[in-house]
């Protein structure tokens, strides 16, 4: 699996066709405490660039918007009951959607691990 940044700070993951998004470890501190995750419904059609999700937190809320285009698989309705999985897993169990690429090419645009963190060191 391949991992691509973007700079909103989402992250994607990307598994053959398919793929899992995110907001960064840097998104979810300059947040503060999730309070509310809204998760986009099972076949959502999304465009790169999108809102694709909406995240509260004490401070702000904020859109996730897609890193790519494609049709969702999965919300991850966990984020409902505990949205602070946002703040404790941000890359992992506090995942917000899960997506079919309708084309891979747009991954291109996107930051690997060493660019992304040159990025943020630079802000």
């Amino acid at each position: 699996m391949t991992r691509y940044f973007t700079e909103d700070h989402e992250w994607i993951e990307v598994d053959g066709d398919s793929a899992t998004v995110g907001i960064t470890h840097y998104a979810q501190s300059q947040l503060g405490d999730i309070v509310f995750a809204e998760v986009p419904a099972a076949g959502a059609a999304l465009k790169k660039g999108g809102d694709a999700a909406v995240v509260e937190s004490v401070k702000a809320a904020s859109d996730v918007y897609a890193p790519v285009s494609g049709t969702v698989i999965e919300g991850n309705d966990a984020l409902e009951g505990d949205p602070a999985l946002v703040n404790s897993d941000p890359e992992g169990e506090g995942w917000f959607f899960k997506l079919t690429l309708s084309d891979s090419s747009e991954l291109d645009s996107l930051m690997n691990a060493a660019a992304y963190q040159a990025f943020v060191d630079g802000l």
